[in-house]
């Protein structure tokens, strides 16, 4: 399932798409907001399927070189270890994945020089190396193999990223999320279990809510919340402020005075991180000393309010 900081981007993102077109519609920018989580919890089955067809591509070299006219000893004795993985045939034959891949047209048969690239790296790399030279196997090294490859190989792969923007644009800045989603797939296959532990795509109906209200909330008091950073930023040049710093404040009140089961440490380290990757490079900073002052001048009004277990500051 995703993480609250991947939804809390997502928000952030349809924030800026809907004030930026300056849409009317709250619930046409909701529903597009919906959609792109809908769409990233895709690219993730179809990551669970890339070790496969990778692993086919392997299988396809060996016999090409066992019907060679003249076949070498090592051409008719292949190491067959890696085309056997026991957890890259659990992803194969997943009735759940393969439901899923089927209903949304996933796949990458249309990218054989992508599964090329990655077999290639992959069969360089020591993991590899390691795993087809051990004297032994078992159903954890298999396992580790396929996580190593999501990991080393497929992880900031630059024509993999460039692939998966051509499949669809709202795949951009989703493929880390979803590897991790996939990594944590892996680790709970079990030698016993003949379906995968899929992720569901929200951890609960809180999180879609909390989705969904995170993004109403800051949309309905928008200006209200502007009006209230101005007073904070007399120290800097009004000009300059990025706009989605202004979104991002704009969300960390919104999710400050309106969920009392977040703690406000919480609220704060996550809008703090997210300027960092997101938005300039000084955002950050302009970020942390703004929130603090706004905290502050909140908690004064008695407008933040917090209950539940470990909320106590």
């Amino acid at each position: 399932m995703f993480s609250r900081r991947f939804l809390r981007i997502k928000v952030i993102k349809a924030l800026y798409a809907h004030f930026k077109s300056e849409s009317d519609s709250l619930v046409a920018s909701e529903k597009n907001l919906i959609s792109s989580i809908d769409k990233a919890y895709d690219l993730y089955f179809q990551m669970l399927r890339l070790i496969v067809d990778v692993r086919n591509y392997a299988a396809e070299r060996i016999e090409l070189a066992r019907n060679k006219k003249l076949p070498t000893y090592a051409d008719l004795h292949p190491n067959m270890r890696f085309v056997e993985n026991a957890v890259i045939a659990q992803i194969e034959t997943s009735e759940g994945l393969n439901a899923k891949l089927g209903k949304q047209g996933l796949g990458w048969s249309q990218y054989p020089e992508l599964i090329k690239h990655l077999y290639g790296l992959m069969i360089e790399s020591e993991y590899y190396k390691r795993y087809m030279t051990a004297p032994a196997n078992s159903y954890n090294a298999d396992r580790t193999l396929v996580e190593d490859f999501y990991i080393e190989t497929a992880q900031n792969n630059d024509m993999l990223e460039t692939v998966v923007e051509e499949q669809s644009i709202q795949w951009c800045d989703d493929i880390n999320f979803a590897l991790i989603m996939v990594v944590r797939t892996l680790e709970g296959c079990r030698p016993e279990e003949e379906e995968l532990p899929l992720r569901r795509e929200y951890k609960s109906e809180d999180d879609l809510n909390f989705t969904k209200e995170l993004f109403r909330k800051t949309v309905v008091h928008f200006s209200e919340y502007q009006e209230y950073i101005e007073k904070f930023i007399t120290n800097w040049d009004v000009e300059r402020i990025a706009f989605l710093d202004n979104v991002i404040l704009a969300c960390a009140i919104a999710e400050l005075t309106g969920f009392e089961s977040i703690p406000v440490k919480v609220t704060m380290d996550e809008y703090i991180e997210l300027a960092k990757y997101y938005s300039t490079p000084g955002s950050s900073l302009f970020i942390n000393g703004v929130l603090d002052k706004i905290v502050e001048a909140l908690r004064a009004k008695g407008r933040i309010h917090k209950s539940g277990r470990g909320l106590l500051e």
